[in-house]
């Protein structure tokens, strides 16, 4: 059942991860005694910051990037299981710079989402949405390259740490080039197919995509995750988006599998089911 964290341990062994927690405090003011230490994220093998573990989002992102309301969702059979909670928006600004154009297909995406979101498709969720999706996700790192690994879909992508390679192809992932600013982990998505929506609410972009990721772990528990955005097809500038990603801290946290095709099978093809 578990070959989704099966597998990423198995990443991990095979490229040596080791963590070594190192601590520090900063030097203490004259005549004030200790000065509060900054934090130092552990090392990892590799001797930058260490951001193995398994975490996930709390927030409404998935629903909906920007700020918004209650409101009832697409499928009204389930009552106010199905409806969306309000939320505070993750976008710097509160606007998503679309052209007028692709403005009023984001509108026609949400009217539609009950049936063309690729979530509810099974489709992977893309970047950067499978970041912020209501599941768990996996960071496995050595110094040759990080491996996510990602509950919903059973997706991954692995970040090259080494020389930069241009995208063979569009997929749903992207192609993944990665270096460290400092603790900063910034990783630089191309390749990405135009696919992949950035939440329920229909926001999108096209195959023209690029996005800049930055990892920064500010605590034992936390990451400051921030993504920038950039697509002239589609936005008339680029926008970015940030939030804190949480660390599940249960005893036996794990990414367990959830191969959701067997539950969009009726979406995708009951129409074609002989009457």
């Amino acid at each position: 059942m578990y070959n989704a964290i099966r597998g990423s341990m198995f990443v991990a062994a095979a490229l040596g991860v080791l963590s070594v927690q190192v601590s520090g405090q900063a030097p203490a003011a004259a005549g004030r005694g200790p000065a509060p230490a900054a934090y130092r994220a552990p090392r990892a093998a590799d001797g930058h910051a260490d951001l193995n573990g398994i975490w996930q989002t709390m927030n409404t992102a998935n629903w909906n990037l920007q700020d918004h309301p209650a409101y009832a969702g697409p499928m009204w059979e389930l009552g106010a299981i199905g409806a969306v909670p309000a939320g505070e928006g993750v976008v710097q600004g509160n606007e998503i710079p679309y052209l007028p154009d692709k403005l009023a297909q984001k509108k026609a995406h949400f009217e539609n989402r009950r049936t063309d979101d690729p979530e509810a498709k099974c489709y992977m969720g893309g970047i950067p949405r499978s970041n912020y999706m209501p599941y768990p996700f996996q960071i496995v790192q050595s110094p040759a390259g990080i491996l996510f690994v990602y509950e919903y879909a059973s997706s991954n992508r692995f970040v090259n740490m080494g020389k930069p390679v241009e995208a063979g192809s569009d997929t749903w992932m992207g192609t993944n080039n990665g270096k460290w600013e400092g603790d900063a982990l910034v990783i630089d998505v191309t390749g990405l197919n135009g696919l992949a929506w950035f939440d329920r609410a229909g926001n999108f972009a096209s195959d023209n995509v690029h996005v800049v990721e930055r990892w920064t772990r500010t605590d034992r528990d936390h990451l400051l995750y921030e993504a920038t955005i950039e697509d002239s097809k589609t936005f008339s500038r680029p926008w970015k988006i940030s939030m804190p990603i949480y660390r599940r801290v249960e005893k036996n946290a794990q990414i367990l599998e959830f191969k959701c095709v067997e539950f969009a099978e009726e979406l995708l093809y009951g129409k074609y089911k002989k009457k």
